[in-house]
């Protein structure tokens, strides 16, 4: 703990929604206000917030398993704890931006992230933003954008929170949380451990016969400390900050038929500096901070760094406008284990909301990004949101937008030697989308459903090909993407009784609109690993203290190559459980709760001839003084 409490004197946290007053004063209530609202200038587009049950219901476990079990989005599992990779509306891995706390943490070397090693024990709150998002937010945010963050509170004194998570296959889980705020100083420090061992029974498909065999090298070992600071310096100045350093070591879980013994370290810290200054009906921030990565693959060991400066001013201009402008500098060092090179990247940003009627909001965005002297795409999305009907007990209303987005070529696709490409341009997209969404209540019933229908079409899409006796990467694919996403959340009151359902579907087409060459027949095809549905379903039923659920998510079938020729079966998996909070002498309070995962103990396969774990149960134990 010497090392938490020296990072409390020098790191500030602050997050607490303000007010401005007829005198221009400041009332800083008791309420998280890290950032300004994510979705201030998203009109007409479609983004959804994690519910606080299901992030408490995951600690313990991965962002990765939270996605896949409880939305609509597919996640390529490698195994359990293995490498993860979403896909959002049917795009790759490398196009979706991830943020926490306002910094992108996609790896600039691969492009992406790892949802495996983000813990949920390592952020607040989880909001996804579904579909185009480049104007908002940059590189990589084609399919969609995750937005990870910290919250802290004022005037809440002392807190210890403690949190034990252990089940099936050696999983063992423990965080410790230690917390004091008064009126201008909030400070919190985190520490975790995770532990899996992972030695689950499987059916051998590429053995004869069949046979059922344990999973011996598969272990899972994680480390983590995480410390968030605040300080109000006066009614009009705020300085935050947060750091996280996250420690992986896992034995890479081999295909099956496969004596592959391979291990990875991936070492990650992350830091973040915020001072906002809030004036007459405006919001100052200007913004630094740091994400180095450290990935160690058996004696290959890949070093990138990237150092963060932005600064932004929101403001609204009379009752009908509001504006936001600003600029992020950017610069990635990287040193792999066969190369070593440098980027920078400098992108302009203007956000406003027009208000002409009370029913209809309009947002435009706009970006430009310069990389390495290299315009990226200028990059504008226009999006609006037209309430059709509104009284005491409907409200229906009608989203629209259109966006361009695209991708900076990532470092090994530059610089990767033998092989690398200075020559790729960004890969760009084009979509609109079209959305209903209607609220409603009556009597004890509430609820919300909404249904989008996007169309995507990313041209550009580098691919690596052989070139000789090496691969390089070109722009080759163009795909089109389209589908329809539907959300349902619906709660009846039934006297001491609450039952709710939570649903999402997706219906994802990726098609590919290129041949590679004359012998290629991914042309019209699907791509790979992209299932064109998924579903996923959860009822709840709660009585006072106690919650019981029951969650099924199904995925459709998914094509093995591109040519659409072989392809993994459908799987369905039921989830369920029943959570209790608890409150003793007053002080102490706390929850427990049971799951079975996997209930019907199903065979499956995310990709194929990754072994997946039967059923499986967890036991989650948490105090709060």
């Amino acid at each position: 703990m010497l090392f938490l409490s020296l990072l409390a004197f020098n790191l500030l946290t602050f997050v607490e929604e303000i007010s401005i007053g007829k005198q221009d004063t400041l009332d800083l209530r008791q309420i998280e206000v890290f950032s300004m609202p994510l979705d201030k200038y998203t009109f007409g587009q479609t983004v959804k917030t994690i519910s606080e049950k299901d992030i408490k219901n995951f600690q313990g476990q991965s962002l990765a398993d939270l996605l896949q079990q409880r939305t609509g989005l597919f996640l390529r599992q490698y195994g359990p704890g293995m490498l993860a990779s979403l896909t959002m509306r049917g795009t790759s891995a490398g196009h979706n931006a991830v943020f926490w706390n306002g910094l992108p943490i996609n790896s600039p070397s691969l492009g992406q992230s790892d949802f495996s090693i983000l813990p949920v024990g390592g952020f607040d709150q989880a909001t996804l933003h579904y579909g185009s998002g480049g104007a908002l937010y940059g590189t990589d945010a084609i399919g969609g954008a995750v937005h990870l963050s910290n919250k802290l509170q004022f005037d809440k004194g002392h807190q210890v929170k403690i949190n034990t998570v252990f089940g099936s296959f050696g999983r063992w889980n423990q965080s410790a949380a230690y917390a004091f705020s008064d009126h201008k100083f909030s400070s919190r420090s985190r520490i975790y451990r995770n532990h899996a061992q992972n030695n689950f029974k499987f059916t051998n498909l590429a053995k004869i016969g069949t046979p059922i065999e344990n999973q011996n090298h598969a272990r899972v070992e994680q480390w983590g400390v995480m410390q968030d600071l605040a300080w109000k310096i006066s009614d009009k100045n705020l300085i935050s900050s947060s750091i996280w350093w996250n420690l992986t070591e896992r034995q890479i879980q081999p295909v099956m038929g496969s004596n592959d013994r391979d291990k990875q370290e991936d070492d990650n810290l992350r830091v973040v500096l915020d001072y906002f200054h809030f004036g007459s009906g405006k919001v100052w921030n200007l913004k630094t901070g740091m994400v180095r990565d450290h990935l160690e693959f058996n004696q290959s060991t890949n070093r990138t760094a990237q150092y963060f400066l932005s600064g932004d001013l929101d403001w609204d201009l009379g009752s009908k406008w509001n504006s936001k402008s600003g600029v992020r500098f950017t610069y990635i060092e990287g040193n792999l284990s066969t190369y070593a090179a440098t980027d920078t990247r400098l992108e302009l940003y203007q956000s406003t909301n027009f208000f002409p009627t009370e029913s209809i909001s309009l947002s435009l965005n706009l970006r430009q990004l310069v990389y390495e002297g290299n315009f990226a795409p200028f990059t504008p999305s226009l999006g609006g949101e037209w309430t059709v009907l509104k009284n005491e007990n409907h409200q229906l209303q009608l989203n629209t937008s259109i966006s361009r987005s695209f991708k900076v070529p990532t470092l090994n696709d530059r610089f990767w030697v033998p092989g690398g490409n200075l020559d790729l341009k960004p890969e760009k997209s084009l979509s609109g989308e079209l959305g209903l969404k209607h609220d409603f209540k009556k009597g004890d019933l509430t609820g919300s459903n909404q249904v989008t229908y996007y169309h995507m079409s990313v041209d550009n899409w580098i691919i690596w090909l052989p070139n000789g006796s090496f691969w390089s990467p070109s722009n080759i694919r163009k795909v089109k993407n389209s589908g329809l996403e539907y959300f349902l959340e619906a709660n009846q009151k039934l006297g001491l009784w609450t039952v709710g359902v939570q649903g999402n579907y997706a219906w994802n087409q990726a098609i590919n609109q290129t041949n590679i060459n004359d012998n290629d027949r991914a042309k019209g095809k699907q791509l790979p690993y992209t299932p064109e549905h998924k579903i996923q379903f959860k009822a709840s039923v709660e009585k006072g203290r106690v919650e019981t659920y029951v969650n099924h998510h199904w995925v459709g079938e998914r094509f093995i190559g591109t040519d659409n020729t072989t392809k993994l079966p459908p799987f369905g998996i039921w989830d369920s459980g029943v959570n209790y909070d608890f409150e003793l002498f007053g002080k102490l309070k706390g929850g427990f709760g049971v799951q079975i995962n996997n209930v019907l103990n199903t065979d499956y396969q995310v990709l194929r001839l990754r072994a997946m774990p039967g059923r499986n149960y967890q036991i989650n134990i948490n105090i709060t003084l």
